[in-house]
């Protein structure tokens, strides 16, 4: 059974403090009037016990009982790494169909011997 606690998903801004890390946290509303989207950006300290997330990286944080006094929200896991590259899934949180055993693809014979056996058939029509 989940848990009840808020998520959140945002992008490191800082990590020079000893198990924390600062992320950043946007948002985007619609203004009521004008119907323009509005961008508000909110800086919370999460706590990050192996110290291992770097600047960049996009993660997923989960509320938890108060750390200190600005710490309220701990690292659950590293969406994305530093530059936009995409980490391997935890076991568990592959898509249904990938990863599955359903034997090796079919082979497809190189371009070089399909253009070869093409170029037979042409000659035996002619």
């Amino acid at each position: 059974m989940p848990n009840s606690r808020r998520r959140l998903v945002g992008r490191v801004v800082s990590d020079k403090m000893e198990k924390t890390v600062v992320v950043a946290i946007e948002r985007r509303k619609a203004h009521r009037v004008y119907k323009k989207v509005i961008r508000s950006t909110k800086k919370v300290m999460a706590h990050d016990e192996s110290n291992a997330v770097e600047i960049g990286s996009v993660v997923q944080l989960v509320e938890s009982k108060p750390i200190s006094k600005n710490k309220r929200w701990m690292v659950e896991k590293v969406l994305e790494g530093p530059g936009g590259r995409v980490l391997e899934p935890l076991v568990g949180d592959t898509p249904a169909g990938v990863g599955s055993e359903e034997g090796p693809a079919p082979e497809v014979p190189p371009a070089g011997e399909a253009s070869a056996a093409a170029g037979e058939g042409e000659e035996q029509e002619s």
